[in-house]
C-alpha cells in the first residue's frame, strides 16, 4: 500500500497574455510506499475530484491523468487538463466550500484507485471566482451569522465592599390594575350517581322457529329383565287331541361329578424333529469409526462391501508445501477417484515425492478423495487437537490433488469455500496432504 501527501500550497493560477481566467488549475503531491520510501521514477493512476461543501458532497467535476513521478516522487499536473466528460468552466466558486479529493492508483492505470485523500481548498481561485463574480464593486454585507454557543459561567467574584446607601427615593404612583386572568380549567368531574332500580320485566317475545332435529343419540343400554310372572292355575284336562310333531331337543343337563381317572396310558410315539429355524444375526465386526486414530493417520472416511468387511480413507497427521510438477508435462494421472494409480504416474513432482517418502501405502488424494476429506474435516480436526505435533486441516488454504487436469494445470482443492479449483497452475506452490486406504 502506498500514500500520497498533497502540497495544497502548490495550487495555483496561470494567467493568460489576454487577461482571461485559465480554465486551469496546478496541482502538486508527492507518493511514498508504506515504510515512507518515496515513489521515483514511476507511472501513476490518478483520478481528481472537486467536491462540494464537504469531504462527502457531490463532486461537480472529475478527471483523471497518468503522470509520472521525478527522482523526488514528486508528480506535477494541472486541473482541468485531464480527461474527463465534465466542464471545469461551469463551476460557480462562489457556491464553495469546496474540496479536492485524490485517488491514487500505483500501478499506473486509472482505475482502480487504492489510495485516496480529501483536503479543503482553503482559498478560493480569485482568478476563477472574478470570472464569475460579475463585478469588481464589492457586494452588500451578508447577513450576521448565527451567534456562537455561551462560553462557560466564570467563577464568582469576591463581593466589593458595599456602598453608602443612597437617599431614599419618593414614592411612586400606583401602578395601572392589571387585566384580569384567563378563565381556571374546569373542576374533575363527580363521582356517579347510585344506580336506580330495575324496571319491570317487559312482555315475552313471539316464539321462536322450532330448530333442526339434531342427530339420533347413541342406543341406551337394555334395562334388566323383568321378574317371571305367577304360574296361572291348570286348566281341565282337555281331550287328547292330534299327536303333534316331536317338541325340541330339551337343553343338556348338568355335567355330573367326575369320575375317577383312569389308568395312565402307554407313552406314545415320539414325533418328527422340528424344521431348524433361522440363524441369528451375528454381532458388530467393525474395527473402524471416523476420526480413530490408526495406522499413522486419521480415518476420515469408511464404507462396507457386499461381505460388510470395512474399507475406507486415512489421512496423515502432518503436511508440506511443495509444487505438483517443476514444468507443465502430461503425465495422464487424470483419475478423479484413484489417487493411488494418479500418484504412481506423476513425473517432477515434489508433491509425489513428499507423500511417498511417508513409506508404504501413502498417495496423494485424487479430487473426489480430497473433496470427502473437506467435508469430514470436523473428525479429523477433532482427533488431531488432542494429540500432540501435528498439523490440523486448514480452513483456508488450497491442497493439492493428483488428479491432471491439461498438460500445464491439476486440480486442486480450496477447503476455505469447499470448491474444486480445475485450472492451478501446476508450478504454484500448495499444500500436500498424504491419505492412504484400509
Amino acid at each position: 500500500m502506498k500514500k500520497i501527501y498533497t502540497l495544497i500550497a502548490g495550487l495555483m493560477l496561470t494567467a493568460s497574455v489576454f487577461a482571461q481566467a485559465p480554465e486551469k488549475m496546478s496541482y502538486q503531491a508527492v507518493v511514498r510506499d508504506a515504510s515512507g520510501t518515496l515513489v521515483t521514477s514511476t507511472a501513476v493512476g490518478m483520478q481528481l475530484s472537486i467536491l462540494q461543501d464537504s469531504t462527502r458532497g457531490t463532486a461537480v467535476y472529475t478527471e483523471t491523468h497518468t503522470p509520472n513521478t521525478n527522482i523526488n516522487g514528486l508528480v506535477s499536473l494541472e486541473i482541468g487538463a485531464g480527461t474527463t466528460t465534465d466542464d471545469f468552466s461551469t463551476i460557480d466558486w462562489t457556491a464553495g466550500p469546496y474540496f479536492i479529493k485524490t485517488e491514487t492508483n500505483p500501478a499506473g492505470i486509472t482505475g482502480p484507485y487504492t489510495i485516496t485523500g480529501t483536503s479543503q481548498l482553503m482559498t478560493v481561485p480569485y482568478a476563477l471566482y472574478a470570472k464569475t463574480s460579475g463585478s469588481s464593486t464589492p457586494g452588500p454585507a451578508g447577513t450576521n451569522g448565527t451567534d456562537g454557543i455561551d462560553g462557560a459561567v466564570g467563577a464568582t467574584g469576591t463581593n466589593g465592599i458595599d456602598g453608602i446607601d443612597g437617599a431614599v427615593g419618593a414614592a411612586g404612583t400606583n401602578g395601572i390594575d392589571g387585566i384580569d386572568g384567563a378563565v381556571g380549567i374546569n373542576g374533575v368531574d363527580g363521582t356517579a350517581g347510585a344506580t336506580g332500580s330495575t324496571g319491570p320485566q317487559g312482555p315475552a317475545g313471539p316464539t321462536g322457529a322450532q330448530g333442526v332435529t339434531g342427530p339420533t343419540g347413541a342406543a341406551g343400554t337394555d334395562g334388566a329383565t323383568g321378574s317371571t310372572g305367577l304360574t296361572g292355575a291348570t286348566g281341565a284336562a282337555g281331550t287328547n287331541g292330534a299327536t303333534g310333531p316331536t317338541g325340541l331337543t330339551g337343553s343338556t343337563g348338568p355335567t355330573g361329578a367326575a369320575g375317577t381317572d383312569g389308568a395312565t396310558g402307554s407313552t406314545g410315539l415320539t414325533g418328527p424333529t422340528g424344521a431348524t429355524g433361522a440363524a441369528g444375526t451375528s454381532g458388530s465386526t467393525d474395527k473402524f469409526h471416523l476420526g480413530q486414530d490408526t495406522l499413522g493417520g486419521i480415518v476420515y472416511s469408511i464404507y462396507k462391501d457386499a461381505s460388510g468387511t470395512q474399507h475406507g480413507l486415512i489421512v496423515n497427521k502432518s503436511e508440506s508445501i511443495a509444487v505438483w510438477q517443476a514444468s507443465g508435462t502430461a503425465t495422464g494421472a487424470t483419475h478423479s477417484w484413484d489417487g493411488a494409480t494418479n500418484t504412481s504416474l506423476m513425473t517432477s513432482s515434489a508433491a509425489a515425492t513428499y507423500v511417498t517418502n511417508l513409506g508404504t501405502g501413502w498417495y496423494l488424494p485424487s479430487i473426489d478423495e480430497l473433496r470427502i476429506l473437506c467435508h469430514n474435516r470436523y473428525y479429523v480436526n477433532k482427533s488431531l487437537s488432542t494429540i500432540g505435533g501435528t498439523t490440523l486441516l486448514s480452513n483456508t488454504a488450497v491442497y493439492w490433488s493428483s488428479t491432471e487436469f491439461n498438460r500445464r494445470n491439476a486440480y486442486s482443492f480450496s477447503f476455505e469455500n469447499g470448491l474444486a479449483v480445475p485450472g492451478y497452475n501446476k508450478t504454484n506452490s500448495g499444500s500436500v496432504r498424504a491419505v492412504r486406504a484400509f
